[in-house]
């Protein structure tokens, strides 16, 4: 039997990216090939003004909803954002105000519009959770909060993480999770995006609805870009890489990624078939991935051209023949040297620059990413987009 377009599109849907489906995925695909049109919405927590290259993966799986004609809402958790999301942290984070969060969030739909359509047929939808939480009295909070139980929210892995190593879990992060479970429920969704890395407050979410609605709510859990340690790219403490970063910024920072990345990179954040996705020849392919992000997220013209400019800076070797040579001695912390030679004002400046993935070792073709690099050779060093410097030892 032969399979139609929308059948296919069906499959790629449920497997590109995707890393579980819950209730499952031959549940879910027996209601998509029913026809069934689901409402389903993914949260965007807006701690800062940026959306990152993290967050293209949920808004590519949105677009692929959206282009099915499913009704797509790109929720913004300006409520949620005032405590923030606890997961992955071994410590509380930074309460936020309320006016913080919204100026934050304020240009978060001209970024995702790089991905999501806010216009035309089938237009994704925009809201605020504090449009509900921010209307709950006290009791009535309480009495959502009471249908969930606190061994369902203490069992969380980073919790229990926490209390072995003797850290504070505070009451307003202890919440956190009823808070975003309580935004299917206000919204009536059918189904929720989120990286794997969301899934237990999602099916926080699930379990709420259960209880409040008598409504089973589908999961869909998103694989996260990593390398092959488990630690996230794109989005370092300080160093995320922006939707809206410059052109040339931008394509210069993927082709940063480690070769490992590369092949979940080509599935989450590109359009390439998945046959075509390729796993040889690491410096071809980032160029592709890179050439691809660009363009998807400005347009070809300036994916060329940053892409010309990133060979004639580090591909082509095109580099001062005389430059600044400092002399010192293996073991010293490259940031001292720098500063004490005046090539950089200060240790702040140096790891600003490390963390915004902007000095690059010419010799080995890859940016320096230790904020505490000890030399232990011979350096040539690209520092921003115009200082050249050769460290040398004696």
């Amino acid at each position: 039997m032969k399979v139609s377009k929308q059948e296919d599109k069906i499959d790629e849907l449920l497997t590109r990216g995707v890393d579980k489906i819950y209730l499952s995925r031959e549940k879910l695909e027996e209601v998509l090939r029913s026809g069934k049109k689901l409402r389903l919405y993914q949260g965007f927590d807006p701690t800062g003004d940026k959306l990152h290259i993290g967050h293209m993966v949920g808004l590519r799986k949105l677009a692929e909803w959206q282009k099915l004609g499913h009704h797509v809402i790109f929720l913004i958790g300006d409520y949620t954002a005032m405590i923030g999301d606890p997961s992955g942290k071994l410590s509380t984070r930074k309460v936020l105000t309320h006016e913080q969060t919204l100026a934050n969030a304020k240009n978060y739909k001209e970024q995702a519009s790089k991905i999501l359509k806010f216009d035309g047929d089938n237009p994704a939808e925009v809201l605020f959770n504090g449009d509900w939480l921010g209307k709950l009295s006290a009791i009535e909070f309480l009495r959502i909060a009471g249908n969930l139980t606190y061994s369902q929210v203490i069992e969380r892995d980073m919790f229990q993480e926490r209390l072995k190593q003797g850290q504070d879990i505070s009451t307003n992060e202890f919440l956190y999770p009823v808070m975003q479970a309580y935004d299917s429920v206000a919204m009536d969704v059918d189904l929720e995006v989120g990286g794997k890395d969301q899934m237990f407050n999602m099916m926080m979410g699930r379990k709420l609805m259960r209880n409040m609605m008598k409504k089973e709510k589908f999961v869909m859990t998103t694989k996260l870009l990593e390398d092959k340690h488990g630690v996230k790219i794109g989005k370092t403490e300080g160093n995320a890489i922006a939707l809206d970063d410059k052109p040339e910024d931008l394509f210069g920072k993927i082709m940063a990624f480690p070769d490992e990345a590369v092949s979940q990179c080509f599935e989450s954040l590109t359009l390439i078939s998945m046959e075509e996705i390729p796993n040889k020849d690491f410096l071809m392919n980032k160029k592709r991935l890179a050439f691809e992000i660009v363009k998807d997220l400005n347009d070809e013209k300036k994916a060329k051209e940053a892409q010309g400019a990133w060979e004639k800076a580090f591909q082509k070797k095109e580099i001062p023949e005389k430059m600044q040579e400092i002399k010192c001695q293996i073991g010293e912390l490259l940031s001292e040297i720098l500063v004490k030679n005046k090539i950089l004002s200060s240790k702040g400046e140096w790891r600003r620059l490390v963390l915004g993935n902007a000095i690059h070792n010419l010799a080995k073709n890859q940016n320096i990413t230790d904020v505490n690099l000890k030399i232990a050779e011979d350096l040539t060093l690209k520092i921003g987009k115009k200082k050249f410097v050769k460290i040398l030892t004696k």
